[in-house]
């Protein structure tokens, strides 16, 4: 019986936050879930250097939208959007050094470009939407 409990509970909490149901939020995860299957194929020296430093900041794009989210405050939570926007150019940088010491292929640029490319104005979007949702309701 415990184990049905369990197995009820973790259902629950499968289940999407707010967070989760955003569109940036959905293409950090695919553009680091990417780059993760990447580097993966990648020699020892080129996984522990850039390797590291790519899916790092990666995955920091997400966590700062998922954290900020859970912050109850919009100037927080803008914040860790800021952060966030941060780790996608730090990505960037990574994706140019890894290109460079031809660790990717132009194929994996040109679709990592893309996925960056929908992120990059959709993330700005966002951070500017913050709170202005608010602001014109409370004037109405």
């Amino acid at each position: 019986m415990v184990f049905g409990l369990w197995s009820l509970n973790l259902e629950k909490f499968m289940e999407q936050t707010n967070f989760e149901k955003l569109e940036i939020y959905q293409l950090s995860e695919k553009l680091a879930d990417r780059i993760w299957d990447i580097v993966l194929s990648w020699n020892h020296l080129a996984q522990d250097t850039v390797g590291k430093q790519i899916v790092r900041s990666a995955d920091s794009i997400g966590a700062n939208i998922a954290e900020g989210s859970g912050r109850g405050s919009d100037k927080d939570y803008s914040r860790f959007l800021k952060i966030g926007r941060g780790s996608l150019y730090e990505t960037k940088h990574w994706l140019r050094r890894a290109f460079k010491r031809k660790l990717l292929t132009q194929e994996q640029i040109n679709e990592l470009k893309a996925l960056i490319n929908e992120l990059t104005p959709k993330h700005n979007a966002y951070i500017r939407s913050i709170g202005k949702f608010k602001l014109e309701t409370e004037s109405d």
